[in-house]
C-alpha cells in the first residue's frame, strides 16, 4: 500500500507491521539526468520490491533531501546536515511505528546517505520501539560501473522514467565527466567536492546506458529487496 495514495481508513485496515521508506537526494546528476534521480530510483525500487514481496507492505513517501553538500556548486542541489537527516529519518520511522508498522527497511538511492543511515538505523533499533535496516539499491545489484549520473543510474531512469533523461546531452555529459570518483593517493581521497574532479558532475559514461539494462537492474534490485523484507518480517527482535 502506497501511503501517499491511500486514505486513512485504508491505512488503518492494512494488516502488516512491515514498511519501506525510500530516501534519496535532490542533487545534480550531470546535464542529462534530473536533480531528483536518487529519489526517483529509490521510489521505483521500493515499489517494485514491495510488489515482489507478494504480501502487504506499507510504502511511505520518500525523503527527498539528503546528505549532499559535495554537489553544492551545481545549481539546484539541496542538502541538509547529517544530524538533520538522521533526525528526519528517525522521526519518520517513529511515526510509522506509532501506527504499528515497526519493521522498516529504508530504501536508499544516494551514496552520501549511506553512513548516516547505518548509524541512525542502529540507534532506532537499539533505543526506539522499532526495527530498521538500510538497503542501498545499487549495492544489491551488478553496479561495478555505478559512477554518478553514469550508466547504472541512467539505465534505471531510462526504464522507469524515460522522459526524465535528456538524450541530446549524453555526449556532453560523457566528454566533460570523470572516469572515477575523486583523486586518490595511497588509498586517500584528496577531494571533498565533486567539482574538483568532474567539470559537469558526471562520473562514468552515460552513453553506455540502456532501458534494457534498467529493466534488468530493477528486477535484480526488487528481488533483493523482497528477500530482505522476508527476513525482516520474520526476524526475532
Amino acid at each position: 500500500m502506497d501511503l501517499s495514495e491511500a486514505t486513512w481508513p485504508d491505512a488503518a485496515a492494512v494488516d502488516t507491521d512491515l514498511a519501506v521508506l525510500p530516501v534519496g537526494s535532490t542533487e545534480q546528476h550531470g546535464p542529462h539526468a534530473p536533480l531528483g534521480t536518487d529519489v526517483l530510483t529509490a521510489e521505483a525500487v521500493a515499489r517494485a520490491g514491495a510488489d515482489a514481496y507478494e504480501d502487504e507492505v506499507v510504502v511511505a513517501p520518500a525523503v527527498p533531501v539528503g546528505v549532499a553538500e559535495e554537489h553544492r556548486q551545481f545549481a539546484g542541489t539541496l542538502w541538509v546536515s547529517e544530524d538533520t537527516f538522521r533526525d528526519y529519518v528517525r522521526e519518520t520511522v517513529a511515526s510509522l511505528a506509532h501506527h504499528g508498522w515497526d519493521r522498516v527497511v529504508v530504501v536508499n538511492g544516494h551514496g552520501g546517505n549511506v553512513d548516516a543511515l547505518r548509524e541512525v538505523c542502529g540507534q532506532i533499533t537499539r533505543h526506539d520501539d522499532a526495527y530498521a535496516v538500510p538497503f542501498t539499491w545499487f549495492d544489491a545489484v551488478d553496479a561495478h560501473d555505478m559512477g554518478h549520473g553514469g550508466p547504472v543510474e541512467t539505465s534505471l531512469l531510462w526504464h522507469t522514467d524515460p522522459d526524465s533523461v535528456d538524450e541530446s546531452r549524453l555526449e556532453a555529459a560523457a566528454e566533460d565527466g570523470a572516469d572515477g570518483w575523486g583523486e586518490w593517493v595511497e588509498g586517500v581521497n584528496l577531494t571533498y567536492d565533486t567539482v574538483e574532479f568532474s567539470e559537469n558532475g558526471v562520473v562514468g559514461d552515460p552513453r553506455e546506458a540502456s532501458a534494457e539494462r534498467g529493466d534488468a537492474l530493477l528486477d535484480e534490485a526488487s528481488e533483493a529487496l523482497a528477500t530482505v523484507l522476508s527476513r525482516v518480517a520474520t526476524r526475532e527482535r
